[in-house]
């Protein structure tokens, strides 16, 4: 049932996200561009903390 229930969602997802791309592309592209600043501020933060930690926790 829960795998039924996931594979719908996914499914509901593709469509929204090519329904999205194919009327307005421009908004698309943003999109995926919000999407990638956030992951690189993410791995940015990881990276601070993991420098932090290096360092013994020192500010």
């Amino acid at each position: 049932m829960a795998v039924n229930a996931k594979k719908i969602a996914v499914y509901a997802l593709v469509v929204f996200a090519l329904y999205v791309i194919i009327t307005d592309p421009a908004k698309a592209a943003d999109y995926v561009q919000i999407g990638f600043e956030g992951i690189s501020d993410a791995a940015k933060a990881i990276g601070d903390f993991m420098t932090w930690v290096a360092n013994g926790g020192k500010g």
